[in-house]
């Protein structure tokens, strides 16, 4: 199981860059797949990034690709969102999230545990 609290979020200009933070509490964090999801307006949830459980391997959705960079701190129970290049569009509140890896493929974890989320908010 798997605690999470999200925090970094805030305002930011458009070509800027913010560091979201979570603290991800677990007897056995290096077992959980930690990944990040948005909330956009007119959208659903959308995934963003993940890391595996030691951090070897990441997957990024295609907005994210060059702009984004998920890492893992397991040793301090905390996983980022690095966040560059920041356009409007990425406004959302954020959320990270975790879960168990069955199959190797992080394209298909089932994430069981959810922070509360932190606003992003990217101005023109």
């Amino acid at each position: 199981q798997v605690q999470a609290k999200e925090s970094g979020g805030g305002l930011a200009q458009a070509g800027g860059s913010l560091r979201l933070s979570c603290a991800a509490s677990s007897r056995t964090l290096s077992s959980y797949v930690m990944g990040w999801f948005r909330q956009s307006p007119g959208k659903g949830r959308e995934f963003v990034a993940a890391a595996s459980g030691t951090g070897d391997n990441t997957l990024y959705a295609d907005f994210a690709k060059g702009r984004f960079t998920i890492s893992r701190e397991n040793a301090n129970n905390m996983v980022y969102l690095q966040m560059n290049s920041l356009k409007p569009e990425d406004t959302a509140v954020y959320y990270c999230a975790g879960g168990l890896d069955k199959d190797n493929d992080l394209g298909t974890v089932e994430y069981g545990y959810w922070g509360q989320g932190t606003q992003v908010i990217v101005s023109s």
